[in-house]
This record gives structure tokens, C-alpha cells and sequence, in this order.
């Protein structure tokens, strides 16, 4: 097996933090009613790409009704149709949607994961389940490392828990460590770490992140390939 289908297979398998458990799989019982109808993952979502991606997207978290009802990273819910859409416009995924395993999706060159791999209450993981699931985000990165070339974090709670994870994966990581920003740039070691605002309705209904602002990011990280 590639190593990295055996670590989304383990992640898929954790059950290492009660809350997470607990509400992740109450979600997947009681449903949405839109969603009535469908099974829901339920359970730790894994990172969705091929493993010799030249680029990584760090997310925070699965939507419960997205990601944690579908079984794969921003897929079925509004953040996700804003970032499958963007990787289109930029040549980066075979088609502008992302509604379901098995709809088809590529991606080219890149994977996304999240430093949080269970859809969290009120999309809010705590600092200690953050810090139990990094690592599998270390993992990750260790698997990507001979191909990986630049990683693109969405939103200051993922560049936060991403900088102790490439530390840990054994990248150098400046002191004081760098600071989240729209636009933010930091050279490691062969990689380029690229800050973005997170593509949740927020951001981008209230217009502070625009379809040209993530495709810049994209295209900017994508070119250090």
C-alpha cells in the first residue's frame, strides 16, 4: 500500500479526542435535513490529493455537514465549492466542483488537509485536540517532503498549528516564528509557506477574501514549483 493511503487510512480509524468523537458522530446521526436522505462520513476526514503533490493546502477543520458528511477534505459545502473553483481557474483540479467521492475530482500537483482532522463544534477545535492530531499532519508532510514545494495555509489557526509541524517534519522554521497575513511569504528550506485568508462564508461573502485574491495566492505558490 502507498504509504500515504495507509496514513489516511489510520487517520480515518483515530478516535483520540472524546469531544471530537462524540459530536462528529451525533452530527452524523441526527443530519441536516437537506441531507437527510445521505450517510454521512462521520468519522476523521483524511487529506484528499496525490502523494507526490509539489503543493499542500492546510485548511482548520472538516464542516460538519461538509466534509464530515462526505468523507473528503472541503467537499460539499460553500468554503469548498470557493476553493475547488479557484484550483480550476488556476489549472490545478480537473473540473469547479467537489460534491462528493466519486464525482470525478482530480487534483493536479496538490493535496488538502487540514491540521484538524474531526469536524469540531461550532468550528472551533480546542489548542489540546489541535495539538493531538498534529501528528498526523507531521506524518504528512514527511510523506510529501520529496515532492512537496510549497504549502498554502488557510487562516491564522492553521498557520499556527502548521509552523510546529513542519518543525517537527524538519523544516527550519525562523525565530520568532512567522506571522499570519493575507499574503505572507516565508521561504523553509527548499518550500514556500504562503499565508491566505481561510475560504469560509465569512471571508468570502463579506468580500474581505475575493475568487482573484485566493487565485493570486494559488498562482504565487504554485510558480515556486
Amino acid at each position: 500500500m502507498d504509504p500515504l493511503d495507509d496514513l489516511d487510512q489510520r487517520i480515518a480509524g483515530c478516535r483520540a479526542c472524546p469531544r471530537l468523537v462524540d459530536w462528529r458522530e451525533e452530527v452524523a446521526r441526527t443530519r441536516r435535513a437537506a441531507f437527510a436522505d445521505q450517510t454521512y462520513w462521520g468519522r476523521p476526514v483524511p487529506g484528499f490529493g496525490p502523494s507526490d503533490a509539489r503543493m499542500l493546502i492546510v485548511g482548520l477543520a472538516p464542516a460538519a455537514h461538509g466534509g464530515n458528511r462526505t468523507g473528503r477534505m472541503f467537499t460539499g459545502d460553500r468554503s469548498g465549492d470557493v476553493l475547488y473553483q479557484a484550483l480550476y481557474d488556476v489549472g490545478l483540479a480537473s473540473q469547479p466542483t467537489s460534491v462528493g467521492i466519486g464525482d470525478g475530482l482530480e487534483l493536479y500537483g496538490v493535496r488538502v488537509t487540514s491540521p484538524v482532522h474531526c469536524a469540531p463544534p461550532a468550528n472551533k477545535p480546542t489548542p489540546g485536540e489541535r495539538d493531538t492530531c498534529r501528528p498526523w499532519l507531521v506524518q504528512e508532510l514527511t510523506l510529501l517532503r520529496p515532492t512537496l514545494r510549497s504549502v498554502v495555509v488557510l487562516g491564522a489557526f492553521g498557520w499556527q498549528a502548521t509552523l510546529p509541524a513542519l518543525a517537527e517534519a524538519g523544516w527550519r522554521v525562523p525565530r520568532p516564528r512567522p506571522v499570519f497575513g493575507h499574503g505572507a511569504r516565508v521561504a523553509l528550506d527548499g518550500i514556500g509557506l504562503f499565508g491566505c485568508f481561510h475560504v469560509s462564508q465569512r471571508n468570502t461573502f463579506t468580500g474581505r477574501l475575493t475568487p482573484e485574491m485566493l487565485r493570486d495566492v494559488l498562482r504565487t505558490a504554485a510558480g515556486t514549483h
